[in-house]
This record gives structure tokens, sequence and C-alpha cells, in this order.
């Protein structure tokens, strides 16, 4: 990952922290042909947190150093498009259900090519 994106991962990291986003983790797929360079996921508290998360990300488009170019909201799960960023927002249940972080190990190690059918 190249230092500016680094650093917007950092600042992104630094707010979902900042306001209790938990199990943060990264994936680095600059190295991919995945539509984003890297990958945010954090778990929100419960729904309600999920939602909350969305609008501070939204409140400081300025410490993200990036422009939010759109996102798909439910009370469960928030994908956020930061163009060369994806950052998923969702409650735990949601996170164990659908395993992107099995998608995104697949991906990273090159197991996984993203423009296969699935």
């Amino acid at each position: 990952m190249n230092t500016n994106l680094e650093n917007k991962v950092e600042n992104i990291v630094k707010l979902l922290d900042e306001k209790k986003g938990e199990d943060i983790e990264v994936f680095d797929l600059s190295d991919s042909d995945y539509i984003a360079k890297a990958v945010i996921l954090a778990n929100s508290l419960n729904e309600k947190h999920t939602l909350a998360l969305l609008d501070f990300l939204k409140e400081n488009k300025k410490k993200l150093n990036e422009d939010i170019l759109g996102y798909d909201e439910s009370e469960d799960w928030v994908v956020i498009d930061l163009n060369d960023i994806l950052v998923h927002i969702m409650t735990p249940q949601y996170r164990m259900r659908y395993a992107i972080e099995e998608f995104l190990k697949e991906l990273k190690e090159g197991k996984f090519n993203s423009t296969q059918e699935i």
C-alpha cells in the first residue's frame, strides 16, 4: 500500500475506533484486481450504531482526506465507497453470516479472481 493510501486507511480506522467500532480489520488488496485497493471491516455494537458510524464518517469527510462516492445502508450493514477504499460496517451477526474476511483473504492470496463468476 502506498503512503497516501496508508494514511487514508489509518484516518478511517482512527475515526471508527474513536466511536467504538470493534474488531476493525484492514485488507490491503492493492496487488489484486479487486475494485478497491483497501477494504476496512468493522463491527458495530448494534443496528443504530451501524448507522451512527456511517453518519460520523460522512461528517468527518475532511479528516478522511477522501470523498465519499456513495454508500448503501441498512441497519445491519453499511458499505461506503471511498474510491480506492471500501468500508464495511456491520453488526457482528451479519459479519459472521457473510464471512467477508474469508473472501478477502482468498482474494489477497490469489485463490479467487474477482472477475470470475461465483
